[in-house]
C-alpha cells in the first residue's frame, strides 16, 4: 500500500507539472497576443497622430515687369512686391507665410498702365499714350486736357519745317462740289485745304509742351508721322518701345574686373569691388570665411572689447534706379536658433553708421527679422553705405552683434 501509494503521488505530480505546463504556454500566448494588439494600437495612434506643422512656404517669383523684396520663406516672414514704371500691381503687394505652409493673399501680376483704353479724349481729339499719362491732341475748334473747351481756331505750331521729309501733299477728293482734304496719321495740316501742305506733327514736342506727360522713359527722337523712344548707354529698349531695361554686364562678362574682386552690375554699369576685413586692433582680429563676409577670432575670456567687437561683418551691393517710391524695403537681416539649441530671447537692430542716416529707418518683421526701409527718395548718381547691426541677447545677457555692410549704387535714371 505503502508502494502504491509512492506511485499515485508520483503520477499526480506529473499530472500537475502537465497542467502547469499548459497554463504556462496559455500564459505565453496570451502575453504575446496581447503584444501584438498593443504594437497594433500604437501603430494606429501613431498614424491618426497629425503631421509637425509645416514651418517653411514655397519660394515665391517676382511678377513679370516688377520686383519681388524678401528672400525669406519661414513662417511669419512677409515677402513685397513692386511693379515698374508703366505698370499696376494686380493682387497682393505684401504675402506672409502662414504656419500650413500656405502664403497669405493673391498671386501679383503686373498689367501695363494704359492711359487711353478709357478713350479721355472728347470731341475727335486723338489721344498718345505716354508713360502713367496721356495727351490728348485736339482739332483746331477744341482746347483743354480731354478737348472738352471750344477755342478760336489757331494752326498748330509743334512741326518741323525745314527738312522735306517731314511734309508731303494732302490726300484730297472731290464731294459735293466741295474738295476736301486730308493728312497721314501724325501729320496736320497748314494753310488752307485748297493749298495747304502736311507737316510733320513733332510728337516729342507735344508731349513736353506745359509740362506734359513723357512718351519715353529717357530721350525721344521725332521722325516723319510718328517718334521713337532711345536709351542710355548700359541701357536696351524693351518691347514695348517706350521703356529701358539695364544691361548685366556681369553675367554677359562684359566687365574689366580683375581676379581679387568681384562684378556688381549697376544701373547703366558695372562695379569692382574688393570687400576687405576691419585690420587687426589689440586682440581683435578677423578672418575672411567668404568673399562677401568676415568673421571674428576666438577672443581671450578677459577681453570685455573683444567680445563686443561684430562677430561677424558680412557685405552686400544693392543697385537703386533714382529717385525710387518710397516707402520700400531694401534688405532683410535674420536670425535662426541652431537645431537642438536653445533659442535667442531679444534681438536688437539699428543703424550703426554711414551716410544718409535719415533716408533709412530700421524695423522688426518678426520675432528674429530686422528690415531696412528706405524713406526717403535717393537722387542718383551717388553712392551710399549704409551700416546695419543686430545684437543678440539671453536673459538680457548680451551674447553678439552682427554687422552688415550694405553699399548701394543709385544710378542717374529713374528705371
Amino acid at each position: 500500500q505503502s508502494c502504491l501509494s509512492r506511485q499515485q503521488l508520483l503520477t499526480t505530480i506529473r499530472q500537475m507539472q502537465q497542467l502547469l505546463k499548459g497554463q504556462e504556454t496559455h500564459f505565453s500566448e496570451g502575453l504575446r497576443a496581447m503584444r501584438s494588439r498593443l504594437s497594433s494600437l500604437h501603430s494606429t495612434l501613431a498614424k491618426a497622430t497629425p503631421e509637425a506643422a509645416t514651418v517653411s512656404c514655397p519660394a515665391l517669383q517676382a511678377p513679370t515687369d516688377g520686383r519681388k523684396f524678401g528672400t525669406k520663406y519661414l513662417v511669419e516672414h512677409e515677402v513685397h512686391f513692386t511693379c515698374n514704371p508703366g505698370f499696376q500691381l494686380l493682387g497682393s503687394s505684401t504675402r506672409m507665410c502662414q504656419a500650413n505652409g500656405t502664403w497669405t493673399g493673391q498671386e501679383p501680376h503686373c498689367e501695363e498702365i494704359s492711359e487711353c483704353s478709357s478713350s479721355p479724349c472728347q470731341n475727335g481729339g486723338t489721344c498718345l499714350e505716354g508713360l502713367n499719362q496721356f495727351k490728348c491732341l485736339c482739332p483746331q475748334q477744341w482746347t483743354g486736357v480731354t478737348c472738352q473747351h471750344q477755342a478760336q481756331t489757331a494752326p498748330l505750331v509743334w512741326s518741323v519745317t525745314d527738312d522735306a521729309a517731314f511734309s508731303r501733299q494732302p490726300r484730297c477728293a472731290q464731294v459735293a462740289q466741295t474738295q476736301q482734304c486730308s493728312c497721314d496719321p501724325g501729320f496736320h495740316m497748314s494753310g488752307m485745304a485748297a493749298n495747304g501742305l502736311c507737316q510733320d506733327l513733332n510728337e516729342c514736342e507735344v508731349f513736353q509742351r506745359d509740362g506734359g506727360p513723357r512718351l519715353c522713359a529717357h530721350s525721344c527722337v521725332n521722325i516723319p508721322g510718328s517718334f521713337r523712344c532711345s536709351c542710355p548707354s548700359g541701357y536696351v529698349l524693351l518691347g514695348d518701345g517706350k521703356s529701358c531695361e539695364d544691361i548685366d554686364e556681369c553675367s554677359l562678362s562684359q566687365d574689366n574686373c580683375t581676379d581679387g574682386s568681384t562684378c556688381i552690375n549697376t544701373g547703366g554699369g558695372f562695379q569692382c569691388v574688393t570687400p576687405r576685413c576691419p585690420p587687426t586692433t589689440g586682440n581683435i582680429s578677423y578672418i575672411k570665411t567668404s568673399p562677401f563676409q568676415c568673421e571674428r577670432n576666438p577672443c581671450p575670456m578677459e577681453s570685455r572689447s573683444c567680445h563686443h567687437a561684430p562677430k561677424t561683418i558680412s557685405f552686400h551691393y544693392l543697385p537703386l534706379p533714382s529717385k525710387l517710391l518710397t516707402p520700400t524695403p531694401l534688405f532683410r537681416m535674420a536670425t535662426a536658433a541652431a537645431p537642438g539649441r536653445p533659442g535667442l530671447d531679444s534681438l536688437r537692430f539699428g543703424i550703426a553708421g554711414g551716410k544718409s542716416r535719415g533716408h533709412f529707418v530700421v524695423q522688426r518683421s518678426d520675432r528674429h527679422t530686422g528690415e531696412l526701409i528706405l524713406v526717403q527718395s535717393l537722387q542718383g548718381p551717388q553712392t551710399i553705405q549704409v551700416d546695419v547691426d543686430m545684437s543678440e541677447y539671453l536673459d538680457r545677457v548680451f551674447q553678439a552683434k552682427h554687422v552688415s555692410k550694405i553699399t548701394l549704387f543709385v544710378s542717374a535714371y529713374e528705371f
